[in-house]
């Protein structure tokens, strides 16, 4: 990993992220404990201006 450009955090490689089977709100996030019609990042990066900060990437996922 290289620490002046770290990897940006994306939903589907994160051990939080979970489809949630409901049709209104599809996407969940476990770690900030909410479900969304887009992917859980979006609406962080819309709310608060930053990428995710509780992304913990998949134990396969590099």
């Amino acid at each position: 990993m290289n620490r002046l450009n770290p990897p940006v955090p994306h939903c589907r490689a994160c051990v939080h992220y979970y489809i949630t089977h409901d049709a209104r709100f599809p996407y969940g996030c476990r770690a900030m404990d909410f479900k969304s019609k887009r992917l859980p990042l979006q609406d962080v990066r819309e709310a608060t201006g930053c990428d995710c900060l509780s992304f913990s990437s998949k134990p396969n996922h590099k």
